[in-house]
């Protein structure tokens, strides 16, 4: 009996290093993914662009987006001022309107502090998979769309104040979306 005690003690701490460097070893981690567009997803860290990531926006839908703007700021009211863009929601850009907006979400940023920005690799040129339209009478429509995730870009301004861009993030699904910015 004794020698099967000794012979026990020094198997019980092996056995369990080993089992639990098994079960280590079956752990993967895998990097969560918050995207809403089909297609391949980049992990953590700095987001590298991807032109396979932003494939799937290039696509004809039967989705569409009725927006508004509606922004007022000290009681004055802000129209649109310029081109309404609608830019794919990929890992390079979720990372990149994180920097310039603070949000991916939404946002209402002065334009003179979204240009002072600087993001990681500012020379990539995504621009072809940015779809723009006009503003008239503070309206604005995207239709023929994909279903996955969307940012929505607004210039704005009122009278001598700042220019203002609100950024909105919406998912299209096949239907239509209504937005108001």
């Amino acid at each position: 009996m004794a020698a099967q005690t000794t012979f026990r003690k020094p198997i019980l701490p092996l056995i369990a290093v080993l089992a639990f460097g098994g079960a280590l070893a079956a752990c993967e981690t895998v990097p969560m993914d918050r995207g809403f567009g089909p297609g391949p997803r980049s992990g953590p860290g700095p987001a590298v662009f991807r032109a396979d990531d932003f494939a799937w926006s290039t696509a004809s839908g039967s989705a569409s987006i009725d927006g508004r703007i509606d922004y007022r700021r000290n009681g004055r009211v802000f129209d649109c001022t310029g081109s309404i863009g609608l830019t794919p929601d990929t890992p390079y850009t979720r990372a990149r309107f994180r920097t310039l907006y603070g949000s991916t979400d939404r946002a209402a940023v002065p334009e003179t502090i979204v240009r002072a920005r600087t993001v990681a690799d500012p020379s990539v040129d995504y621009r072809s998979y940015v779809r723009s339209t006009t503003c008239e009478n503070g309206r604005f429509t995207f239709s023929g769309l994909p279903a996955g995730g969307w940012f929505i870009i607004a210039p704005v301004s009122a009278g001598g104040e700042e220019r203002v861009v609100l950024m909105r993030h919406v998912v299209t699904r096949g239907g239509r979306v209504s937005v108001t910015l």
